[in-house]
């Protein structure tokens, strides 16, 4: 535990000047997180991968604290501050446990969908349990014959009266058991149609008919993920978010936020991976020397670090064009595609600087290497999001796919 404050303290101390966009206010919350990030998330760390399930007492002392979804709005149990107060929190949390981070992201997309689509009356009695830490709202998109085509869904809702039936199945969903509700895409148009044929329902996960499997996955595991089948699940109409037909057009601009956050999550873990490597080489000797004498480790370590700020920067620039209401799809991809993969290279690299001990599970590079390569897969993979960057700069019809 000492060792992991140490490097935080390493890395404070070199920064004197505050960014711009980093506020009084701004600060003293990333001061909070990290206080609690430090001495209550990061030392159950690895404990929470073998329990293989998210602590709930922590998410709602994270709740109390303010650090779920504070942009919504008072109502909805937040403070209506910028979305780059969510950037930060993020940050801090996954320095200490790259999955308790995913709790964030999830309240932050959730509660914005909800707050901006759903039935009033549904939306004032699960956002301020969702802002709380009380419950957890997964997204359910991806379906086992493709993912990254995400307007070719299957899964179907037909209206039942006042009801909606749901019937098929969703994969590789994240905390597909740990969740108290989901918000489901499914058709209720024909598939001619495409994404205009698309709609989205918030249903609560003990609903009669669902059933939920769980895999057996690489990293990640506190969070998990897996399969949710539904057979002749009835769904109040109420539920319904947004019009009918009309989800990706309207829920799915959610996920550029999500984006910018996932990219922090992975640079949060990323950073605290080479505070802790910088510290480990200027204290460790081999040849009589320091290894940070070497430029072998120095000039490596220098380089992560110089990239793992320009993806920072690049993060908080996507949600600095989202509070300024700006728009911000580009960004928010540039966001998704290169920070895990640099989060994955920059750990990498921090587990071989620390030799035999780097590869064993006594240290948390391990771990942290197995967690964030998820997210070259989740939320949308590297070739999807270089597709979008493309389409922006030449066009849809010159970039098909």
């Amino acid at each position: 535990m000492s060792e992991r404050v140490d490097a935080v303290d390493f890395y404070s101390s070199q920064f004197t000047e505050r960014p711009m966009y980093e506020t009084e206010e701004l600060v003293a919350l990333r001061d909070i997180t990290r206080r609690f990030a430090s001495e209550k998330i990061a030392p159950g760390y690895a404990a929470r991968e073998k329990s293989a399930v998210l602590d709930r007492g922590l998410l709602k002392e994270m709740g109390t604290l303010g650090l779920i979804a504070p942009e919504l709005p008072e109502w909805a149990g937040g403070t209506g501050v910028d979305t780059i107060y969510s950037g930060v929190i993020i940050e801090e949390i996954a320095r200490a446990d790259f999955n308790m981070g995913y709790a964030q992201i999830l309240g932050s997309l959730e509660g914005q969908i909800l707050a901006r689509f759903a039935n009033k009356e549904v939306a004032e009695n699960w956002l301020p349990k969702l802002t709380s830490g009380e419950v957890i709202i997964n997204v359910a998109l991806t379906e086992p014959q493709g993912g990254s085509d995400a307007a070719a869904l299957r899964l179907k809702m037909t209206n039942d009266g006042s009801d909606w039936l749901l019937n098929g199945e969703k994969t590789s969903i994240s905390m597909v058991d740990q969740s108290e509700a989901t918000v489901v895409f499914a058709r209720s148009g024909d598939e001619e149609r495409g994404a205009r044929g698309v709609s989205a329902l918030l249903v609560p996960m003990d609903l009669p008919g669902i059933r939920t499997t769980r895999f057996k996955d690489l990293g990640q595991h506190c969070i998990g993920r897996g399969s949710i089948f539904f057979e002749n699940v009835r769904v109040p109409g109420n539920m319904l978010l947004g019009n009918e037909g009309e989800a990706f057009s309207q829920v799915m601009q959610g996920f550029d936020f999500s984006r910018a956050l996932i990219g922090l999550q992975c640079l949060g873990t990323a950073r605290q991976s080479l505070d802790e490597t910088w510290a480990f080489v200027k204290e460790r000797r081999a040849f009589g020397q320091l290894l940070s004498s070497f430029q072998g480790v120095s000039h490596k370590l220098a380089e992560f670090d110089t990239k793992v700020e320009a993806a920072r920067l690049l993060c908080l620039n996507a949600l600095w064009l989202k509070d300024q209401g700006r728009p911000h799809t580009t960004e928010a991809a540039m966001s998704k595609w290169w920070p895990p993969l640099l989060a994955y290279e920059t750990i990498h690299a921090c587990l071989l600087m620390h030799g035999h001990a780097g590869y064993s599970s006594d240290l948390p590079f391990e771990q942290r290497l197995r967690d964030v390569l998820g997210l070259q897969i989740g939320d949308g993979t590297a070739q999807i999001m270089k597709t979008v960057i493309a389409r922006s700069r030449v066009g849809r019809e010159n970039v098909p796919y």
